[in-house]
């Protein structure tokens, strides 16, 4: 009551004026009840204990469920608290209404609500904001019960196995059968360690003298791996069908990254330019070609979860700066929504230089058939995907 107080001053001022015993105990006892209101609810709003639990990974087409406890970690009951839960809206499956709840002394309140994730991204899930007060509405108090906390939901990613495609297409990059050989009597340098790496690599004489966890590099006896290049440039996507031209390129990725580490066992990388909300800013992403499960999961499908379009980033510097670093033979497995006579030139300057390369086309635009008869004119494959269902057609 935001004027309980302007009030008491008043009342206190015609008891006082009028000197009536009665009307000054009546005043007296009202401003204690004030003050023992907003004691009590600022004791209660200190001990209120809230915890959200939910599974912070998932698929796009998941379902999470997330449990909220409201506790009571006090003697004192509190009279009534409002609940309310910050959602997005992308992730909503139900809209979440605001609970008004009682606590008794040690009380506990439970709710559980569903997110359905539709779209991929990187979600906030919260704040929880609390209200409380009295039951005379004396006095009022509210706070941030929990956190905002982070739930990542991983692209789709199309099973490539059941859909037909074969182990050979679309990556010219896997033009022999034998596997990544790696000459252990041969090593090349270290390195930090990083998750997923076997810890019979770990080189501990340069991890004592370093004082840090550094693994060998061996050079490899047939390189065998790949490379993708995804391009998340708005300008090289046709404006009109911009995101979902965008989002089947990273679906195409994702998918292409899963197939080959978890199905061919072998290694996968990923370079991109894209805006990062990890960081809060545009930012050149390389992750280098790696074969474990882990750096599809925690490496891969998390960034490729975040990215978001940029605007200005020239591919084919990309391209270009990615060509230096990478292994001679690696398989440039290039995914945009338009090519231009640029880019078919970074392309093949790319295969002079001992690299395979090929070309994917998110919902091209019309002149798409103009690329493909100068693609098979150097012989470097070219795939157009309109929607999920085209990985089907794939040869």
């Amino acid at each position: 009551m935001r004027n309980f107080v302007p009030l008491l001053v008043v009342l206190l001022v015609i008891a006082l004026t009028l000197r009536v015993d009665f009307f000054v105990t009546v005043v007296y006892f009202l401003a204690a009840l004030y003050v023992l209101s907003r004691l009590w609810m600022g004791r209660a709003i200190r001990h209120l204990g809230v915890r959200r639990a939910f599974t912070d990974h998932a698929f796009t087409g998941d379902l999470v469920t997330v449990d909220l406890t409201v506790r009571n970690v006090d003697w004192l009951p509190i009279p009534w608290v409002e609940v309310s839960e910050s959602l997005p809206v992308r992730l909503m499956a139900v809209p979440f209404d605001r609970q008004v709840i009682t606590l008794g002394p040690y009380g506990e309140w439970h709710h559980r609500y569903t997110l359905a994730c539709r779209h991929r991204g990187y979600y906030d899930i919260g704040p929880l904001s609390l209200e409380l007060g009295d039951l005379l509405g004396l006095a009022h108090r509210t706070g941030q019960g929990a956190e905002p906390k982070r739930l990542t939901v991983y692209p789709r990613v199309v099973a490539l196995h059941e859909l037909g495609l074969p182990t050979h297409s679309p990556m010219v990059a896997l033009p022999v059968q034998s596997p990544l050989f790696e000459d252990a009597s041969r090593i090349m340098g270290v390195r930090d360690y990083q998750r997923g790496d076997a810890m019979r690599r770990v080189h501990w004489t340069a991890t004592a003298r370093t004082g840090r966890l550094v693994v060998k590099q061996y050079q490899p006896a047939i390189a065998r791996e790949t490379l993708i290049c995804l391009d998340l440039d708005e300008d090289d996507y046709e404006i009109t069908r911009r995101y979902p031209a965008t989002e089947l390129a990273i679906v195409a990725a994702a998918s292409l990254a899963s197939h080959i580490i978890l199905k061919e066992g072998l290694a996968v990388g990923l370079i991109t330019e894209a805006v990062d909300p990890l960081v809060g800013a545009e930012r050149y992403i390389a992750l280098p070609p790696r074969a474990e499960r882990a750096h599809l999961m925690t490496n891969i499908l998390e960034t490729l979860a975040r990215v978001q379009m940029t605007q200005g980033a020239a591919f084919t510097e990309l391209l270009h700066r990615a060509g230096v670093h990478a292994s001679w033979g690696t398989t440039f497995v290039v995914i945009t929504g338009g090519a231009s006579q640029a880019l078919f030139d970074t392309l093949l300057g790319l295969r002079r230089r001992g690299f395979s390369v090929t070309l994917i086309l998110a919902q091209p635009d019309v002149a798409a058939h103009e690329w493909q008869e100068q693609a098979a004119r150097i012989g470097m494959p070219l795939l157009e995907a309109w929607s999920d269902r085209d990985l089907e057609t794939w040869r």
